[in-house]
């Protein structure tokens, strides 16, 4: 197989000077990292710039839900009620909903919430998989063989069917979980129904616990943690996709499966669980968490490829849009910290907050920038699932739970402004050559 690679590479590897030739924008961007505009959309904005006198200037972050800043919308529901329902609802409709349409809406996705008869024991149980994303993938599209309309893409029958995939994804990764650890871990078994009295976050927590138990702190620090995680901006890899496969005319289904594909990609969703696997390494070979000359040298060494994984990266830091700040992490900040209160990790607390402030000054050192480097929302995150003893192998999975709300809605948008399917163009440099016969081949 190693002979066949090979001849791949041989036939596949682009002189890397023809994509400047071509004036070729590698991964829809161009050389300065901004991308290229290839649709609109009502539902989200990120700000990451602004213009000053004619020129571009990094400015602090923000992200936006309908033209709502998401700190604002943190701040109007912490404390007082869950989140995560009230704005998917802003999403999907364009308007935050008042209390009576906040119930009503509550109602429709807790009634979503039960799975065909038989599909735990057939479906989930079935093969069983350390990857939830695979599992949480194929349990998507074996939902497809359920519906009767599925390929109906009206867009009442579309926004069925979002609603009961966002209601029942807490439940298919969950599930994922408890089936992969009894028969992969030799764990024990147990299956928690969702309850239709509990927000999703509340949910989460209960079925994935096995004494179904979770403190109001944890639950909401989850809930926010969905929702800043719920959409972004539309440019995304998994919201793209979205977009392209909804295009074709696919059906819900389909397109979600692809969403999913692309977001357990680790350039994608994957970046807390290598923060998470970086702070362990990081606290393994650092002997005093307060030193910040040890601290520093060691996140050097990360970055010189000497530590950790080698790739040269710290991870949780930078992001592709946001510049000076990512807001996602700046809103999520007091939240964690007050969960490291409860929950006696305040020293591990401290050696976060000590990398977000030492590992930009180690990148600029290290590398021009031409925009500024900042902590994004995954450096906390894994952090948080960590303290809520959520296993590594449903972070990514936790991630979806929250943008599924974010490609239905793109995925409506889609569908009501729809005009051709996206067809991007490659440019082809190969040669043309003249048919050899068998016997004149070497």
């Amino acid at each position: 197989m190693n002979d066949y690679a090979q001849l791949c590479r041989k036939a596949d590897e682009l002189d890397p000077s023809l994509f400047e030739k071509y004036e070729v924008q590698r991964g829809l961007r161009d050389k300065n990292g901004n991308g290229v505009v290839t649709g609109l959309t009502n539902i989200s904005r990120i700000d990451a710039f602004q213009v000053v006198d004619g020129v571009k200037t990094p400015c602090e972050g923000k992200l936006w839900y309908r033209g709502y800043d998401c700190i604002e919308l943190v701040k109007g529901f912490t404390r007082k009620r869950f989140g995560f329902e009230e704005v998917a609802y802003l999403l999907l409709f364009g308007d935050l909903p008042n209390s009576h349409q906040l119930e009503e809406f509550k109602d429709i996705l807790a009634a979503h919430r039960t799975l065909p008869t038989n599909f735990t024991r057939d479906v989930i149980m079935k093969a069983p998989s350390s990857d939830i994303m695979n599992s949480l993938t194929r349990s998507v599209l074996t939902l497809a063989s359920y519906d009767r309309a599925c390929n109906d893409t009206s867009v009442e029958n579309v926004l069925r069917q979002c609603l009961g995939l966002i209601s029942l994804f807490p439940v298919l990764t969950v599930y994922g979980y408890h089936a992969y650890n009894h028969y992969q871990n030799d764990e024990s078994m147990y299956i928690h129904r969702p309850s239709k009295k509990l927000s999703t976050a509340e949910n989460l927590l209960m079925m994935l616990r096995p004494d179904k138990k979770f403190t109001e702190l944890e639950a909401r620090v989850l809930d926010i943690a969905l929702v800043l995680h719920m959409e972004h901006g539309g440019g995304n890899n998994s919201t793209f996709t979205t977009r392209v496969v909804t295009s074709s005319g696919s059906d819900t289904y389909s397109v979600i499966a692809a969403a999913l594909s692309s977001l357990k990609g680790p350039k994608h969703g994957g970046a807390n669980i290598k923060v998470v696997e970086m702070m362990r390494d990081i606290e393994k070979n650092v002997s005093d968490w307060t030193d910040e000359d040890e601290i520093r040298a060691y996140l050097k060494k990360i970055l010189n490829r000497e530590a950790f994984d080698g790739k040269g990266l710290i991870y949780g830091m930078g992001h592709a849009v946001y510049s000076l700040s990512d807001p996602r992490a700046q809103v999520f900040k007091g939240f964690v910290e007050q969960l490291a209160s409860a929950k006696g990790r305040e020293k591990d607390f401290a050696l976060y907050s000590m990398i977000e402030r030492l590992a930009p000054q180690v990148i600029s050192e290290k590398a021009r920038i031409y925009k500024g480097v900042s902590a994004n929302v995954d450096f906390y995150s894994g952090f948080v699932y960590s303290m809520l003893e959520i296993p590594l192998e449903m972070y990514t999975p936790i991630f979806a739970i929250a943008r599924i709300v974010g490609w239905s809605a793109h995925r409506l948008e889609e569908l009501i402004n729809m005009d051709k399917i996206i067809r991007p163009a490659y440019k082809s440099v190969m040669k043309e050559r003249r048919y050899v016969e068998m016997e004149e081949r070497p």
